[in-house]
């Protein structure tokens, strides 16, 4: 990733609200964050705390209505996607940003061939022949690692393991030559030993490609050896930012140290409990007007049950949105 290099996605103030029968539900709010060519930003944080909403907001693939981004501006390339028209982000989709989805069993159409569903994009966006893009296809396939990938065109993707079927959303998704890709919990439904071929997978293709890559996910384990960049969620907002091997060593939100603290470790006692966070993620039915960490938070101060703290810097490239400074135990001071 080169050094100040200027953002290739630029995300101000986001905020994206569900408008249900039991009233409004804040998902997202005011979300900030940028995207460097080459580099690989993880999104972390539990179920519920907006990942997947956020960037689903960017590109037009939440249902209008219930979903309603009330503010914000996303700058790609010089356009912002939240003002661009459903043609617009048509043409973007697939071509210039790619995502893959969290389900590999249902993300693919069951009545179409894999090949039918890596050519369409191919020729639509890209204007190839039949003949051009079932080259490509294959060539594609044999990219992620599918064995024999001409002959595998004509199969339906019940024919192919969980496994092999991420990896198709990974072709499709990376057809185009896409500048950024998203991959929204990519591995979930994988077993580990599948996991860790896809990990190595994308960060091989991020080798030979230079792409910029989203990668959103509950598990610090694998973000701590793919990303460069580590930005964790809460109650639909940004608690904390920082490169990865910082979070990881000098944690500073009570939320990011409790999720390193649940992930199991290979040292100490073997008869020792994993540990948990106590409590829930919270309803958001209306914006913030507090911590929405603070029922769950051992470090919560006075302060944090009348506003809802701004992010800040405590040291370049590392924010933190929190009153509580680890330092001196006591409030943090700007």
């Amino acid at each position: 990733m080169p050094d100040g290099a200027q953002p290739i996605l630029d995300v101000r103030d986001l905020k994206t609200v569900f408008l249900t029968r039991g009233g409004e539900v804040h998902a997202v709010n005011d979300v900030s964050f940028d995207l460097r060519p080459g580099e690989l930003l993880g999104v972390v944080g539990e179920s519920g705390s907006g990942k997947s909403v956020t960037m689903m907001s960017l590109i037009g693939l939440l249902p209008m209505p219930p979903a309603e981004i009330r503010s914000g501006r996303a700058i790609f390339d010089g356009l912002d996607l939240l003002q661009a028209d459903d043609d617009t982000l048509r043409a973007i989709r697939g071509a210039r940003i790619g995502f893959v989805f969290q389900d590999p069993m249902t993300s693919l159409n069951p009545v179409f061939t894999v090949g039918f569903q890596l050519m369409e994009p191919l020729r639509k966006h890209m204007g190839m022949s039949k003949a051009q893009a079932r080259a490509r296809a294959a060539e594609l396939l044999d990219l992620v690692g599918i064995p024999d990938a001409a002959a595998r065109l004509k199969d339906y993707p019940h024919q192919f393991s969980g496994g092999m079927r991420q990896r198709v959303m990974i072709a499709i998704a990376l057809a185009c030559d896409p500048q950024v890709l998203i991959a929204d919990e990519p591995t979930t439904a994988l077993d580990v030993t599948i996991q860790a071929q896809i990990i190595e997978l994308v960060k091989d293709l991020r080798r030979k490609l230079g792409m910029a890559i989203v990668w959103i996910t509950h598990d610090l384990g694998v973000i701590a050896g793919i990303a460069d960049r580590v930005m964790v969620m809460y109650g639909g907002q940004v608690v904390e930012q920082a490169p990865v091997r910082e979070l990881f060593s000098d944690p500073q939100h009570p939320y990011t140290r409790a999720l390193l603290q649940t992930v199991p470790s290979l040292r100490g006692k073997r008869a020792e409990r994993l540990r948990v966070i106590e409590g829930q993620p919270p309803v958001l039915g209306a914006p913030p007007a507090a911590c929405p960490f603070r029922p769950r938070c051992g470090h919560a101060l006075e302060r944090c049950g009348r506003e809802n703290p701004r992010r800040l810097a405590v040291r370049p490239g590392h924010e933190v949105a929190c009153f509580w400074d680890p330092a001196s135990g006591g409030e943090r001071h700007a």
